[in-house]
């Protein structure tokens, strides 16, 4: 019962509430004395019952101070978990209880969830205590895989909200090698796929990413993706039905087919339970037994948001403006982005995320590459002690070390997990894009950036 009045988050009503229940505790075992006692001899009755009233008042103003005071220290404890969110250093320190690089999980449990997606549970070897993420928040892995140099670092978005965290859960596509190019297929993906079983060892860093959704907020939410994309969207949908079970939700995602679509029953009952969650499927090509698993034939764009979501929205919040959440292939993202702009969301209320390079910039002419050499730059490698000279055609910090027999490690190449993440002890660089991760100060993400001052010394 105190761990329930802890809970309750307004003050006055804990406080009142607080106050009844050790006011009560009080009260009755006073009066059932005060009725024992009883006795035509006895004088001391009426003082007894006075003192019985007083004690029981008196217990009643305690009761109201300490339910004000316990929730007082929840409510500090919850300023001081949002304030963190803007720093990321006591974030890390306080969220993850001291785990700030690599530690061992083993794969507790392998799930095929769809043709191409597979969930692996993990668990600490150390079976210590894991943080609770931020839904959207993504983990890093470290795979020793045959035939490569070095290890392969890849991030994964959780795709589980569990509020008895024992696990974290990854659900990871297998990706195959695109088509009409000349490419290997993903080494990561098919490794985990293939080679990563149950008992399986993996190094992990802890939760981090900055595409997290405001769990308490009471503003709509519109998650939408595509494939695998719909996995940090099952994380917020989950933290928000258990958490915030009030807020409008509603959860689009597009897939191929039946076959494809990960995670369709389980989605299915988060929303039968919880009547805020409307769910919205796309199938571009469903087969002949699809028929009743999805809701519409095509793919989610901004026109069904349009038509569907915002009259919906308007009628059950009494207003259209809504934060949205994307997650998917590139072109799916860029796609809906483009349409939400145009319709009038304002870009602030859209979020996505991406962990696919960015495309490469158009073919630089004779005359551009002339002129750059001239702007040419030098980049210092001084961990390994070597000085190179950089052009604008050479690309990003870490192509160009690649380029020069260097091997950093890396994962996103899209500024968004930090992996690439060094320092930088003379000089400048500007970004392509601004980063999604975290930049550490003194530091530079050297996967989206380039020399912008005349010489640059990286920690490599």
């Amino acid at each position: 019962m105190i761990k329930n009045i802890r809970e309750i988050s307004n003050p006055i009503l804990r406080s009142v509430i607080a106050g009844i229940f050790l006011g009560s505790l009080v009260t009755i075992p006073a009066a059932l004395a005060v009725q024992l006692a009883k006795s035509p001899k006895d004088s001391n009755v009426e003082s007894n019952s006075k003192l019985a009233v007083y004690t029981s008042l008196a217990s009643t103003v305690i009761g109201s101070v300490v339910g004000l005071g316990a929730g007082k220290r929840k409510d500090d404890r919850e300023r001081l978990s949002d304030d963190t969110l803007a720093n990321d250093s006591v974030e890390v320190e306080l969220s993850n209880n001291g785990w700030t690089d690599w530690r061992k999980f083993i794969v507790m449990r392998k799930v095929k969830e769809s043709d191409g997606i597979t969930s692996f549970y993990l668990h600490p070897e150390d079976n210590g205590a894991i943080p609770d993420f931020s839904p959207g928040q993504f983990l890093t892995l470290k795979l020793d895989i045959p035939g490569q140099l070095k290890p392969i670092i890849r991030t994964y978005s959780l795709s589980d909200y569990d509020l008895s965290l024992m696990n974290y859960r990854l659900s990871i596509k297998r990706e195959p090698a695109p088509a009409n190019l000349d490419v290997s297929p993903g080494i990561a993906s098919n490794f985990m796929h293939d080679s990563i079983q149950e008992d399986s060892i993996i190094w992990v860093k802890p939760p981090a990413g900055k595409f997290v959704l405001d769990v308490y907020s009471s503003k709509p939410a519109v998650l939408i993706s595509n494939g695998v994309g719909i996995t940090p969207m099952i994380a917020m949908a989950k933290a928000v039905a258990r958490l915030n079970p009030l807020r409008q939700i509603w959860f689009l995602h597009g897939a191929r087919d039946g076959n494809a679509h990960a995670f369709r029953e389980e989605v299915n009952a988060l929303g039968a339970s919880h009547s805020n969650l409307h769910i919205i499927y796309c199938y571009s090509r469903p087969a002949a037994t699809d028929t009743g698993k999805y809701h519409h034939q095509g793919y989610v764009d901004s026109a069904l948001i349009q038509n569907i979501v915002v009259p919906e929205m308007q009628k059950l919040c009494g207003s259209t403006e809504a934060d949205y959440f994307l997650c998917g292939s590139p072109s799916f993202m860029d796609t809906l982005r483009n349409g939400l702009r145009t319709w009038g969301v304002p870009d602030r209320n859209v979020l996505f995320e991406s962990f696919a390079k960015a495309m490469p910039k158009a073919a630089k002419s004779v005359q551009d590459i002339t002129t750059s050499t001239s702007n040419a730059q030098e980049v210092v490698f001084s961990k390994s002690g070597q000085t190179h000279t950089w052009n604008p055609a050479d690309g990003t910090l870490l192509d160009f070390a690649e380029a020069n027999g260097l091997r950093p490690e890396y994962s996103c190449r899209a500024g968004v997990c930090g992996t690439c993440m060094c320092k930088i002890s003379e000089g400048e660089v500007e970004y392509q894009e601004s980063p999604s991760a975290s930049v550490e100060s003194g530091s530079v993400l050297i996967c989206i950036s380039q020399p912008k001052t005349a010489r640059v010394v990286l920690d490599l």
